[in-house]
């Protein structure tokens, strides 16, 4: 019987064929799709942000572990499309208006993917008023808004007050980036600032209501 537990190990070593084969097996022993994406991937990129919030992995190993994610979401999701099942909640994302730096940002919408969030990306250099229109779209849960540049810290604060003029009842949104701050955050009416893509997952869970 393949283990669920495997899966976890596999996701958060980064072992992209182990992850596919595992998946496949699960699938084969008759495991629900969103079962190996509750008890499998999402447990096992938690370990991943927990890892590179203390540190002890960087940037690379991240990305290994997302790739590994991947591919058992690549089997997994026409599957839980086909059943009618989706993630509980759904997340925008992108960067600042005026600001094309994504690296930040591509990972922090993977971790949120890893931890089963519907996650929209709108790109780099996103105005307030797109970040408004998909966010009443999709009716998002999280607005994720990223800058690298000082520059462009002034564009993320009128998207912030953008969206909360808007008056999008159960929307949060979050900021971060090199030179963002919590006091900047709380200047700006944010409802939470990530440091990195590991806390941006604790803080994405916590403003939704699930436990971190």
């Amino acid at each position: 019987m393949p283990s669920v537990t495997a899966l976890t190990e596999a996701v958060a070593a980064g072992k992209r064929n182990d992850a596919l084969r595992l998946t496949q097996e699960l699938l084969a022993a008759g495991i629900p799709p969103q079962v190996i994406v509750e008890t499998g991937l999402v447990p096992g990129m938690s370990i991943v942000g927990e890892r590179f919030r203390k540190n002890e992995i960087f940037v690379p190993e991240m990305l290994i572990a997302a790739r590994a994610m991947k591919e058992s979401l690549k089997l997994l999701e026409p599957l839980l499309v086909a059943a009618g099942i989706r993630p509980k909640y759904t997340a925008i994302i992108g960067t600042a208006q005026g600001d094309l730096h994504d690296i930040g940002k591509n990972l922090v919408a993977m971790m949120w993917r890893g931890a089963n969030f519907n996650v929209i990306d709108l790109g780099t250099n996103v105005s307030a008023e797109r970040y408004v229109a998909a966010a009443r779209e999709h009716q998002a849960h999280l607005v994720g808004i990223s800058a690298l540049l000082t520059t462009t810290m002034p564009a993320m604060k009128e998207a912030v007050l953008a969206l909360k003029a808007a008056g999008l009842t159960g929307t949060k949104v979050v900021i971060g980036g090199a030179p963002v701050t919590q006091d900047f955050a709380d200047e700006i009416g944010a409802d939470g600032f990530a440091a990195d893509a590991g806390t941006a997952v604790s803080l994405a869970r916590r403003l939704v209501g699930e436990a971190a």
